[in-house]
């Protein structure tokens, strides 16, 4: 009797395995979003496929907050069609099916943000999953989409404030606040997975909870609040960075500097403050506008000398005057702002700023826009300036034969600038890392290792 030929049970299933390819475009937000649809999929035997052709279906997280997002994620789900014609399309966009629909009737399924069990039915529906129990591992802090030493961190969904130039709210629907407990336990786990670097994520931090009477929990054996205080409290106690992003600037916001000032929490808020001019506020909708922000900054200051305070502007909002502007600038140049971004004014469609006064012509908003970069650029290099000589501790996020790119407190990735490291001997993304600033430009820092000179701890 012949030899039989050895078993190949393990090559024919994965041969079988379902692959999903997947695209996540817009904000963090959508990015948690895709992590955890990723997650399920994985647990339920998926593989995530690198390319179009290599998939069996894609999935297109898609963003409508603007026209120009619109038009990225139109352009992707066609993208994905050409190259794969199986297409199921979730996300912001997706809450306005008739946009996609009129121009992509192919795709499989659209649903809106947020409806994760929608997006894993219609993956069922399409291509049903192939359960392998040598197949099926997923790490305990899921799939995530960022590198390994940082993470986004979403406490809730939604949004109450009714800003005129926004139509969140309309996408994602009203503020909806996770309890505190489950969103401490989910921090502890990813620190636990080596994380380094936690970003704070929602479309309002400062209101967390606010939906849910500020409900209290416990976690490790102490009683929280569901608020933001109770949260950074919570997140202080991991032992690794926690940077809040999306906070509005109420009262109750001043409560957070004193952890910040003990480093429980990075000396770092990101607070859209959108503009500087009372009367441009007032017509933006802005919640907490008539706060005496200056005064408070200042005030943040003093009790926390390394804050950094980032932002995002608009030029050229509806009906906004040459003077309105001028106090924009005016503001900018007392607040001193570390990291800033602004935006030209663009419609969104269903925005009720559309019907607002004159719109500002094309040509004018770029004037503005180019003015208020410049002013923004002085600011940030002479504040970086002051950095020169200092030593501190960095995070590295890549390394190559160059030397290294490296972020500090004062750096959110992606958005913020970066520390440059000269050179990089023994360094690895994910270390920490102790350095003496060396020279400034514009927005990032040139650095060389300290003395000591490594990383203190690694994976």
């Amino acid at each position: 009797m012949p030899p039989r030929p050895a078993p190949r049970r393990r090559a024919q299933s994965r041969e079988r395995i379902p692959r999903v390819g997947f695209v996540s475009l817009g904000c963090p937000k959508a990015l948690v979003d895709s992590e955890r649809i990723l997650t399920t999929l994985r647990a339920e035997g998926y593989e995530v496929a690198p390319t179009y052709e290599q998939a069996d279906l894609v999935v297109v997280n898609t963003c409508g907050f603007i026209d120009a997002a619109v038009d990225e994620s139109l352009e992707t789900i066609g993208e994905a069609l050409e190259r794969n014609g199986k297409v199921i399309v979730t996300g912001c966009l997706g809450a306005r099916p008739q946009r996609i629909l009129e121009r992509h009737p192919r795709v499989l399924k659209v649903t809106g943000p947020q409806t994760y069990a929608e997006v894993i039915s219609a993956v069922h529906e399409h291509l049903p999953p192939r359960h392998d129990p040598f197949l099926d591992l997923v790490p305990p802090q899921g799939v995530r989409l960022t590198p390994r030493h940082y993470a986004y961190l979403k406490i809730s969904e939604g949004c109450n404030n009714k800003c005129s130039f926004c139509i969140i709210p309309a996408l994602r629907g009203r503020l909806a606040s996770r309890r505190i407990d489950e969103v401490l336990r989910e921090a502890q786990q990813l620190a636990a997975a080596g994380v380094r670097e936690l970003l704070v994520i929602s479309q309002d931090t400062s209101a967390y909870g606010a939906d849910i009477r500020y409900a209290s929990a416990s976690w490790r054996d102490e009683e929280y609040q569901t608020r933001f205080i109770d949260l950074a409290r919570g997140l202080g106690t991991l032992g690794i960075w926690v940077r809040l992003h999306y906070v509005y600037p109420y009262p109750h916001v001043d409560e957070v500097i004193a952890l910040m000032a003990q480093r429980r929490v990075l000396p770092y808020l990101d607070i859209p403050f959108q503009h500087g001019s009372a009367s441009v506020l007032k017509r933006m909708r802005r919640p907490a506008h008539s706060e005496d922000v200056l005064r408070r900054i200042a005030s943040w200051r003093q009790q926390c000398p390394d804050l950094t305070v980032r932002s995002t502007f608009i030029v050229g909002f509806p009906g906004e005057t040459q003077s309105e502007f001028e106090e924009l600038l005016d503001w900018l140049e007392e607040a001193q702002l570390d990291r800033v971004g602004c935006f030209k004014y663009s419609p969104v469609e269903g925005a009720p700023a559309n019907a607002l006064g004159e719109h500002v012509p094309a040509e004018v908003q770029e004037e503005r826009h180019a003015r208020f970069m410049e002013r923004a650029a002085a600011i940030s290099a002479g504040r970086l300036a002051r950095r020169v000589g200092t030593r501190m501790r960095v995070l590295v996020d890549s390394v190559s034969d160059g030397g290294a790119i490296a972020r500090s407190e004062a750096d959110a990735p992606e958005i913020d600038g970066v520390v440059r490291i000269e050179a990089a001997d023994g360094l690895r993304p994910g270390d920490w890392a102790d350095v003496e600033i060396t020279s400034s430009d514009t927005y990032d820092l040139f650095a060389r290792l300290d003395a000591a000179a490594v990383a203190t701890s690694r994976r």
